[in-house]
């Protein structure tokens, strides 16, 4: 089987880009700093949480304005 090893061991050589590739697999380079980019996006979760409930005000106010208007016909 030590042929047979080689040969696989080879073809993974040379197709591993296209492997990397066609399955969708991560590298080291772009798992080096996952745990940075992973600890940033955390760190904008509140603000991401303020700007819903600001929307969802401004929304409301927005409903509001909408339905008076319409009542004013």
């Amino acid at each position: 089987m030590i042929g047979m090893d080689s040969y696989l061991n080879a073809y993974v050589d040379r197709r591993m880009k296209y492997l990397v590739e066609e399955y969708d697999l991560s590298t080291q380079g772009e798992l080096a700093d996952f745990t940075a980019r992973l600890a940033s996006i955390e760190r904008e979760i509140p603000s991401f949480a303020s700007f819903e409930k600001e929307a969802a005000d401004k929304l409301t106010a927005l409903e509001a304005r909408a339905a008076a208007l319409k009542g004013r016909r």
